[in-house]
């Protein structure tokens, strides 16, 4: 095989190199001899395509992949492998090349004696900070199976509450998208028939139907384009929502609506819950605990809230008070727990109560959260086509007076 390598040597300077192996692991033995050691590899030739041309979309690797992965680490583990053996069963049963290779450099690093949360660590993409830590955490106090149960546990229920809050949207999604497609194409095929008719009878035309017809003969004109520009309409929204100002547009627009905005406020709250408490749970201190919880809830206004709080914390106050400052985002409830978890020095156990409470609820509202929305959009859906009927109409209407 060929490999791309960057290679530190032992006077402190780096090296990059096209190497041919018959693996990573034998690669490394290679370094090794020459008395330096790998930074980093990759799998191909010496010829290295242009950074425009080498975007990776994603990791590769998905999040039930990385659940799998850690709780058969977990459960190996707990049987008494040691972690190099369980990494080389693991990397024998993955069927996701890329993270073959991944668990295979994972392996090579622990034998020659780097520590797991240090090998996890050269992989940011694919493992997180909470994931880095709690398995450092779990390292140093011997109890590695246990913290990795742990991990497991909150990447399942964080990974199952999203799944189930966007699964609850993607009806009303996709009938918001049918309605505005078969607009367009009603405007293109059906409007200009009708408009004809009224050219031909001279009818006097409201300023709506005008309107409507204005632009139906543009898009009819431009049939090609028009339908261009609905794909590109809709290519551009869901760029817009993924970037940061689109993805914080959208979360202030959620916190607005009435039920929506609960459910988000819930959602967040069992986040930063979940996360705080399988930290805290696993040994990691405070201040470490809030500044990766505030990185598991994102960039956002819940994710500077805890950022607030590392701050407050540091300073001497107590997490409560810094949650309690805003009330519209976290509930007063979680306010409450942690409060009665600083008083009885169980913090982590009460955020755990937090979250499986919150969890519940939001999986409970998501049922019925299409038979909410449904009303709505029959609403919104009936006043965009009584508009278009009435215009349409109500010149046929003034025709018959006249008749």
């Amino acid at each position: 095989m060929k490999f791309r390598v960057t290679i530190k040597k032992e006077d402190g300077s780096e090296e990059k190199r096209a190497m041919e192996a018959a693996s990573r692991f034998a690669l490394y033995e290679v370094v090794e001899k020459e008395g330096a050691h790998v930074i980093a590899v990759e799998e191909g030739s010496g010829f290295a395509m242009p950074k425009w041309a080498n975007v990776q979309l994603s990791s590769g690797i998905n999040t039930e992949e990385k659940i799998i992965f850690t709780k058969n680490l977990a459960a190996m583990l707990a049987a008494g492998l040691t972690l190099s053996r369980t990494l080389s069963v693991i990397n024998r049963q993955s069927a996701n090349k890329y993270f073959k290779t991944i668990v295979e450099e994972l392996e090579s690093q622990v034998k020659q004696g780097t520590s797991f949360h240090d090998a996890l660590a050269m992989h940011p993409k694919i493992f997180s900070k909470l994931f880095i830590a709690m398995t450092k955490a779990g390292e140093e106090s011997g109890t590695l199976a246990e913290a990795l149960r742990v991990v497991a546990r909150q990447m399942e229920r964080s990974f199952n509450l999203e799944k189930k809050v966007k699964g609850a949207m993607i009806y009303p999604s996709i009938i918001l998208m049918a309605v505005i497609i078969i607009g367009v194409l009603m405007m293109i095929y059906v409007v200009p028939t009708l408009s004809a008719t009224f050219a031909s009878l001279g009818v006097e035309l409201p300023a709506a139907t005008k309107a409507i017809i204005s632009t139906s003969d543009f898009m009819a004109s431009n049939a090609i384009l028009t339908l261009g520009l609905v794909a590109v309409f809709f290519i551009s929204l869901f760029f817009f929502f993924k970037s940061k100002p689109g993805a914080a547009f959208l979360l202030a627009v959620s916190l607005r609506v009435p039920v929506i905005g609960n459910l988000v406020r819930e959602t967040m709250s069992a986040r930063a819950a979940r996360a705080l408490s399988s930290l805290l749970s696993s040994g990691v201190e405070m201040l470490t605990a809030i500044s990766i919880a505030e990185e598991v809830v994102g960039e956002n206004r819940f994710g500077k809230v805890l950022g607030e709080a590392n701050a407050k914390v540091k300073a001497g106050e107590s997490l409560s008070v810094a949650f309690a400052a805003h009330p519209k985002l976290y509930p007063i409830f979680i306010v409450d727990m942690i409060a009665v978890g600083e008083e009885t020095g169980k913090v982590a156990d009460m955020l755990g109560q937090v979250a499986d409470y919150y969890e519940t609820d939001v999986e409970d509202r998501t049922k019925d959260l299409s038979t909410i929305i449904e009303p709505m959009l029959m609403l919104i859906i009936g006043a965009v086509v009584g508009v278009f009927a009435l215009s349409m109409i109500s010149p046929i209407y003034s025709l018959s007076d006249k008749i």
